[in-house]
């Protein structure tokens, strides 16, 4: 009975072509939006996952998110250093510049001061130059994808100059960096320098990044140092998740994506489950024909639910294949700007349980009429 279920199905071209038509357009909307949802997500918080070596993240307790900065006094620093538990503490700067270069392209751009002595925060995938060359004077780093904004049509290439807030900078070495929420140049360089290049006032420091000692709890350490300086400390995990909770309660990100994955819900609802519904209906008098030679009603579930599974299974896979092709095509080039975009694991398991769930759906909406057919249909011309 399966070979005559599947015979039904595919000898219905237009209905099949529309029930995998449906399922694909349905699979591709909700993976693609949901996996660029995660990817915007991950956006707000990738300054911090990408400075691996510190633990904790200490900061003016207002602070919500990496984004909102509020200077605390150069003097914190050594306050953090000497709470117990703590191994070594470097501080961070974090601000904005006007970028103009010497053809007169102008960028509003990131800066972030690193220490002098360790360049902890310094990306470590390094395109040209090296680490050292930061500590010559006025020298800086820039990310990529800042270059090609700031020289769209040059060459990666060492020893540019431009003029941040007026102040004569070298690019000493382009790195590759995780994608900003904002897609802004990010410019790095010692924090001595930083501070010279945007001159923000009296309290500059941006965040005290620490380390807790081996044998010692970072939770703990961050807690002590709260207790001890008055001050914010929060584990790095924590401040990532954080920053993506503000976004996620303070922007319109989740209602935008929500909407068109919800749109795609819809679209795998009504235009599946009303073709295959259709197209059971229109199939009655071959489901009779079988229920007439014998055929119990778990036979018939069985070709009714193949049925759904081949159309399923089938517009699934064309429309993960579909997402896949878009993120391969679109993040391919490391300056565009869906570049850190991929289809996490988790969404394309997600959609297909979700994919199963409208197949599911759809056949159970049909079942009703198959098992209540009356065989002698068939007889009646």
């Amino acid at each position: 009975m399966n070979r005559v279920a599947l015979k039904m199905l595919f000898g219905d071209a237009a209905k099949l072509l529309g029930l995998v038509f449906g399922m694909a357009f349905s699979t591709l909307l909700i993976s693609q939006q949901a996996s660029m949802f995660i990817g915007v997500m991950q956006r707000t918080a990738n300054l911090i996952t990408e400075i691996r070596e510190p633990n904790i993240w200490v900061m003016d307790p207002a602070i919500e998110q990496i984004d909102a900065v509020r200077p605390m006094r150069d003097t914190e620093l050594g306050r953090v250093r000497g709470v117990p538990g703590v191994a070594w503490a470097v501080p961070f700067f974090k601000g904005q510049a006007v970028v103009t270069t010497e053809t007169g392209g102008l960028q509003s751009s990131f800066v972030y001061g690193l220490d002098d002595v360790t360049l902890i925060g310094l990306p470590p995938e390094i395109i040209l130059g090296d680490r050292e060359s930061l500590r010559r004077p006025d020298a800086i780093a820039i990310d990529e994808a800042g270059y090609k904004k700031l020289w769209p049509t040059q060459p990666l290439t060492l020893g540019q100059t431009l003029e941040l807030n007026d102040r004569r900078a070298v690019v000493v070495a382009i790195l590759r960096t995780a994608p900003p929420f904002q897609t802004q140049p990010l410019i790095y360089t010692r924090y001595s320098q930083a501070l010279v290049f945007t001159n923000n006032g009296r309290n500059q420091l941006s965040f005290v990044l620490a380390r807790s000692a081996p044998d010692a709890d970072p939770a703990a350490v961050a807690q002590a140092i709260e207790e001890r300086t008055g001050l914010k400390a929060v584990t790095s995990d924590a401040f990532r998740w954080e920053t993506m909770m503000y976004f996620l309660r303070h922007t319109g990100i989740p209602v935008n994506f929500g909407t068109v994955t919800l749109l795609g819900v819809i679209v795998g609802i009504a235009v599946v489950g009303l073709t295959f519904h259709m197209f059971v209906i229109e199939n009655l008098k071959q489901y009779a024909a079988v229920k007439a030679m014998g055929l119990t009603n778990g036979r018939l579930i069985g070709m009714v639910l193949l049925q759904a599974t081949i159309v399923g299974a089938i517009g699934y896979a064309i429309g993960l294949g579909l997402t896949s092709v878009f993120f391969e095509a679109v993040t391919s080039n490391p300056t565009s700007f869906f570049r850190g975009f991929y289809l996490p694991w988790q969404v394309a398991v997600g959609v297909g349980l979700l994919a199963t769930a409208i197949m599911l759906l759809s056949a159970i909406v049909s079942l009703r009429r198959v098992l209540v057919i009356d065989p002698a249909i068939v007889f009646r011309g």
